[in-house]
């Protein structure tokens, strides 16, 4: 609405006693003051060009055969310039027919946007359309300038307050106008000094260490610290009177900001001055209001006592604690407020805790939102907190961190929203933000020494919206042929007993790529259960039965695999001609070992799992336990035991530390002389020890190939350091050193290259390789792509006589199955 306009046309009645306006080339018609007042005969609209009649009599607040005043027709001006469709309106009177003249606001011919680099034109057009400014839309100047200032703000939070955005107006033919929008950015300003004075127990560097606005160093370009921001530094504002707080300063306070830009607008000076108080200490401890919970509980949740130093951070944490206990019985919306009473003559300030637990909330529902593949079921049966029960926190974020945990969900916020009308009523509301339910892979080929080769695998962890997880794999390759399938029913009682059934069939030429020759074909089937002890902690249970052939060549294959066959099971020897000219030659033969056993094993384990989540977890900690025991009566006797501990330590900001160590043993019983092989340890690669080629760790045979150990120890540890947030929960990036390697204590003689000197593979924690390097980690719907680079920092070379040297690899790759 142009108030001027009407201002104008209501000065116009008062003084002439007629209908406001003077429009060229019109017969104006006069009233007295005494016949202002008429009735409307007719009504004719004048001056429209794109505009319709029908828009114009839609929005005039006057019809025929109405009344009209002085009061009227400011209602019908007003109502007019509401549109935004004129520039100038008039109102006149004819004999009995309302005349109302317009003249149209003029219509965006073009509209370009020049100049700009680091805001995308694409991003400004999208804004700038919302705002009514794009080609064909009705111009009006004061949108114009408000872009024209926003723009000026969003260059200035960018640091470039010498921005310059001009605008141009170019009238047309047609009542129509170009738009012309020129930005001239110019320089980024930096920080150049951020000074702290009044400042007399702390350093301007031990105040400045947790600020999030920085001078410019050599990691700005990433952070953008150096760039100043109102709302950065009102946070590190209250940074820094928390610094003081949590050290005794109870009366700390900043006095006054000054943020200063030099006059080229590329500098900016930032001083804070404070005043420092004095350090005071806790004198007493007491509690007040409405005990629901007994105050001895509460009392033990408070982090201090009475002598301590004053500290914020402390007080803090004790009253969340407090709030937390509240909330476990059901008194959600509490409030325990910490009363100081300080004392400036002692130094000294009496705390009181004030509690008021208000109403105990009641949950009316359990809602799950941004879900469509996943059973309602499955998320429910993860609840801890349940509907028509009392609302507790804890419940809610544990529920929370069982459904995040899932494999196949990425996100998970939860929010208690209060039920319209109802005090002691709320909804529990969890937005899930579901992720890749598995993964699957495979390929079709062909090769002259193979034929066709296929191979296929598909893991599937919400198997058609139940939750339960099934595993197919079909492989022929080079060294293996192998089909698979589990599958594992997490609730296969609602006491949340998991069973996993499993069958497979294996043929393997080689143990790894770099192995001897070893035919191994398996035929195994197994069922397992896994029972819940505690909310953390599972155990299990389990049996498989397994059928086994192993084939070995004189000559082609390693001694040490050799002598296994020839020892252990029903032992076979058989004697093998050479065909030349499609009959068998006398003179070339060779012996062919074979042995072939049944076994019976029991497994049983031991896992605990705080992790926070499945897939890139940061807090938590997982352990896990497993023994495997062959019962007597089997072919081939042996027990293996594995343990793998896990952790997760946040250290400072966004850094985390992520421990990981596996330890394993095996060891053969009875008659038994050694583990099978298919059964023995390697190490090396991408989920041992990095910077060491793919399980080429441990004792070699006597063609200097991989043979395996019965002994594995493994540590990771690695630095998790931030990511963006968007990323946070599909990428990973780290710093890592790892250490261990493969052993071997059994029955076995392992040689070194001259194949006489004997080789000692037992454990020495001296033969421990080490590495050190980076790696990125990447969720993709393949499964985890992982990228390694490593640096071997403890390796040994070979000795042509006494010993096989280590191989590495400095850049690794693999494809892992997340799910």
């Amino acid at each position: 609405m142009r108030l001027k306009s009407i201002i104008h046309a209501t000065l116009a009645v008062a003084a002439a006693g007629v209908v406001p306006g003077v429009w060229p080339g019109v017969a104006v018609a006069q009233v007295a003051a005494s016949q202002s007042s008429f009735t409307v005969g007719d009504i004719r609209i004048e001056g429209l060009q794109r505009i319709s009649e029908g828009t114009v009599y839609n929005y005039l607040p006057v019809n025929i055969g109405d009344q009209i005043d002085e009061r009227r027709i400011q209602e019908a001006l007003r109502a007019m310039y509401n549109t935004g469709f004129f520039r100038d309106v008039e109102i006149r009177r004819d004999g009995g027919t309302l005349v109302v003249a317009v003249l149209e606001r003029p219509s965006i011919e073009s509209f370009e946007i020049k100049g700009n680099k680091d805001i995308k034109t694409e991003d400004l057009q999208k804004s700038l359309r919302n705002v009514g400014l794009a080609t064909g839309k009705t111009f009006d100047q004061s949108v114009l300038d408000e872009v024209k200032q926003y723009l000026t703000d969003q260059y200035f939070s960018r640091g470039k307050y010498a921005v310059r955005v001009d605008t141009k107006v170019e009238e047309v033919p047609g009542n129509k106008v170009k738009l012309t929008i020129d930005v001239n950015e110019g320089k980024r300003a930096r920080i150049r000094q951020i000074n702290i004075a009044g400042n007399t127990a702390f350093s301007d560097e031990d105040l400045r260490e947790e600020f999030e606005l920085n001078t410019p160093n050599w990691l700005s370009w990433y952070r953008q610290d150096d760039r100043y921001s109102r709302e950065s530094l009102s946070g590190d504002l209250e940074k820094l009177r928390s610094y003081y707080m949590d050290r005794g300063y109870a009366n700390f306070h900043v006095t006054s900001t000054q943020v200063a830009i030099a006059p080229e607008k590329d500098d900016i000076f930032v001083t804070v001055n404070v005043d420092e108080g004095d350090v005071f200490k806790i004198s007493e401890i007491k509690m007040a209001g409405n005990m629901v919970v007994p105050e001895s509980e509460l009392r033990r949740l408070i982090f201090f006592k009475p002598g301590d130093t004053y500290s914020l951070r402390q007080i803090t944490a004790t009253q969340e604690a407090m709030k937390l206990r509240l909330g476990i019985d059901g008194y959600a919306f509490a409030t325990v407020d910490p009363v100081p009473t300080p004392n400036n003559d002692t130094k000294e300030i009496s705390l009181t805790f004030v509690v008021d637990p208000k109403n105990r909330v009641y949950v009316r529902r359990v809602n799950f939102n941004g879900t469509s593949g996943v059973n309602d079921e499955v998320f429910r049966r993860e609840m801890r907190q349940f509907e028509g029960a009392y609302l507790s926190n804890a419940a809610v974020e544990r529920s929370k961190q069982r459904i995040q945990r899932l494999p196949f969900i990425q996100k998970v916020e939860v929010e208690t929203n209060q039920v319209p009308g109802a005090a002691d009523l709320v909804d529990v509301d969890f937005q899930i933000e579901e992720g890749l339910p598995g993964q699957f892979g495979g390929g079709i080929g062909y090769s002259e020494s193979q034929s066709i080769i296929l191979n296929g695998n598909f893991v599937h962890s919400n198997f058609m919206g139940t939750g339960n997880r099934i595993a197919m794999e079909i492989n022929s390759g080079r060294y293996a042929k192998a089909f698979s399938f589990s599958h594992t029913d997490r609730y296969t009682t609602i006491d949340e007993v998991q069973r996993t059934i499993s069958a497979g069939y294996r043929d393997v030429t080689q143990f790894t790529s770099a192995t001897s020759d070893f035919d191994t074909e398996t035929i195994t089937l197994g069922i397992n259960y896994d029972w819940p002890i505690t909310e953390y902690q599972y155990l299990g249970v389990g049996l498989s039965a397994q059928r086994a052939e192993l084939v070995t060549s004189e000559g082609g294959s390693a001694t040490q695999a050799t002598d296994w066959v020839r020892s252990n099971g029903n032992a076979k020897t058989r004697c093998v001609e050479f065909v030349v000219d499609g009959a068998c030659d006398d003179s070339f033969e060779y012996n062919l070992y074979s042995s072939s056993f049944d076994t019976l094993e029991l497994n049983m384990g031991w896992r605990y799992d705080s992790r926070n989540r499945a897939i890139f977890a940061d807090r938590g900690a997982r352990h896990r336990f497993n023994i495997g025991y062959t019962v007597p009566g089997s072919d081939v006797e042996f027990w293996t035991a594995s343990y793998d501990y896990l952790q997760f330590l946040p250290i400072w900001r966004s850094l985390t530390l992520m421990i990981n160590f596996e330890l394993a043993y095996g060891e053969a019983l009875g008659d038994t002389t050694a583990l099978p092989p298919y059964r023995q340890y390697f190490g090396g690669g991408p989920d041992s020890v990095r910077g060491f080629r793919e399980s080429r760790l441990g004792p070699k045979d006597n063609f200097g190939r991989p043979y395996g150990g019965n002994i594995k120890t493994i540590a990771q540890t690695e630095l998790l350091l931030p990511m963006p947030e968007k990323w946070r929960n599909s990428a990973r990036f780290s710093l890592f050193y790892d250490i261990g390697n493969v052993f071997s204590d059994q029955n076995i003689k392992f040689y070194g290259p001259d194949q006489t000197t004997e080789v000692d593979y037992g454990f020495s924690y001296d033969e421990l390789r080490q590495s050190a390097g980076v790696a990125v980690q990447w969720l993709a719907p393949l499964g985890v792509f992982r990228f390694s680079y490593a640096v071997p920092l403890k390796k040994v070379s070979g000795d042509t006589n006494a010993r096989y040297g280590d191989e590495t690899e400095g850049f690794q790759f693999s494809i892992g199955q997340a799910f």
